[in-house]
């Protein structure tokens, strides 16, 4: 890459095409050339007002001296599949989107990139290609939503989800419809995208103190200029992210996840990006910080606030101060200083929303790992979100084999009370896709059962759900794990305190129902869903479309 790849007479059939395009001959020739993947979609608003933070992207890669090479990589909303089987494209559409930029990154030979995302797994798959492509990269969010105002009370998209299972009818509904969602931004509450765009501050992705600025607010404009010109810099200092993204710098980003108790989705990208980069981290890291990190942060579902909320508080940075005695601060920044020297520069405001590590929330982490015969590879709690009646339980399992069949079970009255439901073949290869389960736990939540139920599975959850919700579950049952063997009526533990979860059967017994299993066959013979279950690694490894073998690698 570089002006080489652009001057010479060789060079004359891609110089044709760039100013085909109306780019001129001494940018093409002089200037260093910036990708700005942008993931507009006008079906949601997440996304529909990316196209204005692009132009000012691009307004400060021009002012900086390099040319900016504007192209749209695949965009969703998660919140339009909720309840519905497509769902389970979410998690694929991760690596589709890092594939997508990877490609045309590629084929352009781009110096540098700023991409632009907001939403879910839209922005995890943007930080994946960056580590990918390892070139000069930065994102630049689309930042929160305003929350809803609705009878007086503030309302954000999941409290629509609750209302529908709880009875409210048709009109009160439409009512509610029109208050929860009234900006542009990510759904401001604590579920993957907020989690993600906060961390790409401490992935050195994105500008310190950006991330969660509000959609509505015109700073995220400033910014994105502000941004343009910076990525310029990037690229003609070469940082590169395996640079600015090691070992450590992951280790923080466990460590905020923790404080901020942050979606349990975000376990999943940060293992698939320390694999990308041929890191060694396992969930044994997760356990650790697990253990000396409580939730300091009061952001729906952990607490009463929004991200509206959060980044008024002092947002990222304020968190990371907060951390400053856990992190290590001797890694680098995005600005070429080191984390000690950035934060030295910050201001902690303990406050209603950001609570200090001596004055924590709760006294227990924003994430746990689970381990016992039912996952002995780990799973996955959000304990903040548990209520203390469910924390243990021990309970009957009701067995169903898909989301859909457990909703309709919990929708006529079939789950009581002291039940602990198993849903399985909804993991990385099952679904294949490893869903979200909206249907079953939002029906939970509505029916008033998520402080007397307990939900076991290998799928994952989303970010807004709350209760004794245990995902992640491996080996996954199209595995052959265990929890492909449990049956109705058996005896199941879960220890959230101690971080357990186990059935109460023999391992005789065990062995010989795994005599008597038989794997079914992929739900999807072609398309993208049938090539992830072939090719992705199980969730305690990230679940990400990543066959290589990095393990002579690892460092």
């Amino acid at each position: 890459m570089g002006t080489e790849y652009w001057n010479g007479a060789e060079a004359a059939h891609r110089r044709v095409m760039m100013k085909a395009a109306g780019y001129s001959d001494e940018d093409i020739r002089k200037k260093p050339h910036i990708g700005v993947p942008n993931s507009y979609m006008s079906g949601s608003p997440g996304s529909a007002h990316l196209r204005q933070i692009a132009e000012a992207v691009k307004e400060g890669i021009w002012a900086a001296g390099g040319v900016p090479v504007e192209f749209g990589i695949p965009a969703t909303c998660g919140n339009i599949a909720n309840g519905a089987e497509e769902l389970k494209y979410e998690q694929v559409g991760r690596d589709i989107v890092a594939m997508s930029v990877e490609f045309v990154t590629r084929v352009h030979n781009f110096d540098g990139l700023v991409m632009i995302a907001s939403c879910d797994n839209i922005i995890a798959g943007c930080y994946l290609a960056a580590m990918r492509l390892d070139i000069p990269s930065m994102i630049v969010t689309g930042g929160s939503m305003q929350p809803g105002q609705y009878c007086g009370k503030t309302v954000v998209e999941a409290d629509l989800d609750s209302a529908r299972f709880s009875g409210v009818g048709e009109e009160e509904l439409m009512e509610m419809e029109d208050s929860v969602c009234p900006s542009f931004g990510a759904c401001p509450s604590m579920g993957t995208a907020n989690t993600m765009q906060m961390l790409g501050e401490v992935l050195n992705l994105v500008l310190p103190g950006t991330s969660t600025i509000p959609a509505s607010d015109n700073a995220k404009l400033r910014r994105a200029r502000e941004a343009g010109k910076y990525a310029v810099r990037l690229v003609k200092e070469g940082r590169k992210p395996s640079e600015l993204i090691t070992k450590e710098v992951l280790m923080n980003a466990i460590m905020f996840d923790m404080a901020v108790a942050g979606s349990t989705n975000a376990v999943l990208h940060i293992l698939s990006y320390a694999y990308e980069l041929g890191i060694k981290l396992t969930l044994n890291d997760f356990e650790k910080y697990a253990k000396e990190i409580h939730c300091i942060n009061a952001v729906v579902p952990s607490g009463p606030y929004t991200v509206v909320d959060f980044h008024y508080a002092g947002g990222v940075m304020n968190v990371m101060k907060m951390l400053e005695s856990k992190l290590f601060t001797d890694v680098p920044t995005m600005y070429g200083s080191t984390w000690k020297e950035l934060l030295s520069k910050v201001k902690p405001q303990e406050n209603k929303v950001i609570h200090s590590l001596e004055r924590p929330l709760f006294e227990e982490p924003g994430l746990k790992i689970l381990r016992g015969n039912l996952s002995p590879n780990g799973a996955i709690v959000r304990p903040t979100a548990v209520y203390d009646e469910v924390k243990y339980m021990k309970g009957k399992a009701k067995v169903f084999d898909g989301d859909r069949a457990a909703f309709e079970a919990i929708s006529s009255g079939k789950i009581v009370p002291g039940d602990i439901i198993v849903i399985r073949y909804e993991g990385c290869k099952g679904a294949p896709g490893m869903k979200e389960l909206m249907l079953s736990i939002d029906a939970l939540i509505g029916l008033g059962l998520h402080k007397s139920v307990g939900l076991i599975s290998d799928a994952r959850f989303s970010g807004f759900n709350y209760g004794a919700i245990i995902g992640h579950v491996s080996p996954e049952a199209y595995d052959g794990g265990t929890i492909a063997l449990v049956k109705d009526g058996d005896e199941i533990v879960i220890d959230i305190p101690n971080g357990e979860v186990n059935l109460l059967v023999s391992d005789e017994e065990l062995e010989k129902r795994r005599e008597n299993w038989v794997c079914p066959p992929l739900k999807e013979e072609k398309g993208c869903l049938n090539i992830f279950a072939r090719m992705c690694r199980p969730a305690e490894e990230g679940g990400a479309m990543q066959p290589w073998d990095l393990d002579a690698k690892f460092h």
